[in-house]
């Protein structure tokens, strides 16, 4: 596979600080060129579409937590529309809690916001080139996920085995968000979003939004160990 001398990027994220602090890191590596930014779901998809996909872009820097349109929805869109255009996933949650979720979903890699300099452009440089990156942590969280996977029950319970809509909803859920503003956010009617929230609420062996929400932290807390 050839080098391309250029790798240019587009980032998604709705913090500006966020973006510009992006641009300064990438800026360390002259053959990386930021073309474009979002600041919304939709505007990444429109913007990705604007530059004819991989034929404009090498990478797609992607934060998990957009407005307007959930950054695992538009990763995707993404995979379905340019299936050979990298999206690499940014994001302040922790490695273990997301990284599996978002490879499983197509990305090319995952990498928290905290990442170092160095980091952050050695897998800008992998993605954009063809590769995959994975950290020391998500590597080991993709084999235990495998090794769940092998020796796990068709049945299992907990985060893992939610759907990717019931996981949306879950953030959503812990994040104090009501049945309706949840049904407003993720366009969908108030019944169905309290038939995933029962739905979420069996799966993680909870009885309401309190213990979910207690459920979430004990978790994230795990999953910082």
């Amino acid at each position: 596979m050839t080098t391309p001398a250029t790798l240019n990027i587009l980032i998604g994220d709705d913090h500006r600080i966020v973006r510009e602090g992006l641009k300064q890191v990438l800026a360390d590596a002259p053959e990386i060129n930021v073309v474009s930014e979002a600041e919304t779901g939709p505007d990444v998809l429109h913007r990705v579409e604007a530059l004819g996909g991989n034929a404009g872009l090498h990478a797609v820097l992607l934060d998990i937590a957009l407005p307007g349109r959930d950054g695992m929805d538009v990763l995707q869109v993404l995979k379905k529309t340019w299936p050979q255009l990298p999206v690499l996933m940014l994001s302040t949650y922790p490695e273990k809690q997301y990284a599996v979720r978002c490879i499983k979903l197509g990305a090319a890699g995952y990498l928290n916001k905290s990442a170092n300099p160095d980091d952050m452009i050695a897998a800008v440089r992998k993605v954009a080139n063809g590769g995959v990156y994975v950290s020391g942590v998500v590597a080991e969280a993709l084999a235990s996920a495998i090794s769940k996977s092998i020796g796990s029950s068709a049945s299992r319970m907990g985060l893992e085995s939610l759907s990717h809509r019931e996981h949306q909803v879950f953030r959503l859920l812990t994040a104090g968000k009501s049945v309706g503003e949840i049904g407003a956010q993720l366009s969908l009617a108030a019944n169905t979003v309290s038939t995933y929230r029962a739905r979420i609420l069996e799966k993680t062996g909870t009885r309401n939004d309190v213990e979910l929400a207690l459920y979430a932290e004990r978790h994230a807390k795990d999953a910082k160990l």
